[in-house]
């Protein structure tokens, strides 16, 4: 209860103004025909924009982010030659960052709810998008809108729900959630998103204190997972219709590699305990578009994914 307390009184920190479930009814977004039933989209508390998308993101070289401690999280991210590191810290409060890899637009994108940082492609057929943050959610998961179409986009499903842009997919980019040490040490060129956001908060104070150790959902999922505490953190992998989720408590009961199989397709799992860091590569050592968030999440999204499990598992 204390985290919808919470939520409130962001919505009323983000906005300036009063935030009400009757004036702000689905935040002004259009739901007839959503591939969601509209009663399983629920308003989050904030106004449309009222969490601020970061649009013109600066960044710092690594020496200059005194900011950041070794142990900060961080979500890294390597396109066309270019390393950048988007800390969690800053994009608790913004949850979104336009952005770009020389000519290629990107959109990072991270729901506090779920614990899930997702990079994707921004374009579709050629045009770039711009997203924003909605103040909707399904599955306590954050649905994004664009602004050139005002369709709704949920993150963990990749995919436009309602609006103009109905059932087009957006293309995951591989996407590495580590500490700022960990990042620091393997890429030592990495720029860092500043805390020149145009829209600062205190970024120093982290709004979801206590949120990750809680049992507690903010809002309702349409599937309930067990066997895991709702928070544990898990690597999530889809290949095709496949899904498998990777719990962080199995992989460090291993060494810390992993070889499993999708269908016929090999993969070598890599995970560090100290920079809570879990990646799924190919057989070449490729880095695949993969999700690190909270098993309930991941679970709510696939309820029928298959589990990794230390003691079960076989290498092929």
């Amino acid at each position: 209860m204390r985290f919808r307390q919470f939520l409130f009184c962001f919505a009323l920190l983000a906005t300036g103004a009063p935030a009400t479930l009757l004036a702000q009814e689905m935040n002004g977004f259009d739901l007839n025909g959503s591939l969601i039933p509209s009663e399983q989209i629920h308003f989050g508390g904030p106004a449309k924009d009222g969490i601020p998308a970061i649009d013109k993101p600066d960044f710092t070289k690594a020496a200059l982010a005194t900011f950041l401690h070794d142990d900060d999280t961080v979500l890294g991210m390597v396109r066309n030659g270019i390393a950048r590191a988007y800390p969690v810290r800053i994009l608790n409060w913004h949850e979104v960052v336009n952005d770009r890899f020389d000519k290629d637009a990107v959109v990072v994108t991270f729901c506090p709810l779920c614990g899930t940082g997702v990079a994707f492609d921004a374009r579709i057929d050629g045009r770039a998008l711009s997203f924003g943050v909605s103040g909707l959610l399904y599955n306590s998961d954050v649905l994004l809108y664009d602004r050139q179409t005002q369709s709704l986009w949920s993150q963990l499903l990749a995919q436009a729900i309602s609006g103009p842009m109905k059932g087009q997919r957006l293309t995951l980019l591989p996407l590495t959630h580590t500490t700022w040490a960990d990042w620091r040490k393997s890429h030592s060129a990495t720029e860092v998103l500043s805390l020149n956001t145009e829209q600062p908060r205190p970024y120093a104070r982290d709004p979801y204190a206590g949120y990750e150790s809680s049992e507690d959902i903010m809002f309702p999922v349409a599937f309930r997972a067990a066997g895991y505490h709702p928070k544990e953190r898990v690597l999530g992998v889809r290949i095709g219709e496949q899904t498998k989720a990777y719990p962080f408590v199995e992989l460090g009961k291993t060494a810390g590699v992993v070889s499993d199989r999708f269908g016929n397709t090999a993969l070598t799992i890599r995970f560090d305990r100290q920079a809570s860091r879990a990646t799924a590569h190919t057989a070449d050592g490729q880095q695949l578009p993969a999700v690190v968030g909270y098993w309930f999440a991941w679970y709510a999204f696939n309820p029928k994914t298959a589990v990794f499990r230390a003691g079960e598992h076989r290498s092929p």
